[in-house]
């Protein structure tokens, strides 16, 4: 039996991403792994839950991304934690560097998923919530469950 994912169903996502900001855009671009990486992906074993984007040189580079070490990897494993570089047109990487300028904006890896057998990271331009504003999500979402809820018993009864 094959580990592999089917294509476009995500190998990983950052739930705390959507937690902690509001996602403003959404972008896809490919990541450069090396062999036994890839093989760790797609068994799943990564974490993005405290990763992030910065743009140096021109580059957007993905920090704090874990990939755990291939198990038949031996010698030819990289480091978990190392700084990864994405792949986007440059335009798309200027576009974002502007953004990023702008006091509060973030970019944050919210999904690594195949596609056409290519690994490849959705991002998103992300704003920082406040404290009241994750209370507002959460007190929403508390009552949408309870509209769900009482509808739910009305149709049962």
């Amino acid at each position: 039996m094959s580990t592999m994912n089917p294509d476009g169903k995500p190998v990983a996502t950052n739930r705390k991403a959507y937690h902690d900001y509001f996602v403003l855009e959404t972008y896809e671009c490919g990541i450069e792994l090396v062999g036994t990486e890839v093989k760790s992906v797609r068994q799943g074993r990564l974490n993005l839950k405290d990763s992030w984007c910065n743009i140096i040189n021109g580059e957007i580079l993905v920090n704090g991304m874990h990939i755990s070490p291939y198990e038949q990897g031996n010698i030819f494993n990289r480091e978990p934690m190392r700084v990864r570089r994405l792949l986007m047109h440059k335009k798309e990487i200027n576009k974002l560097f502007g953004l990023t300028k702008q006091q509060g904006y973030a970019i944050i890896p919210l999904s690594v998923y195949f596609k056409k057998g290519r690994a490849k990271v959705q991002i998103g331009v992300c704003k920082g919530k406040k404290l009241y504003d994750k209370r507002e999500v959460a007190a929403e979402r508390d009552a949408q469950r309870n509209i769900e809820r009482s509808m739910r018993d009305k149709s049962g009864e």
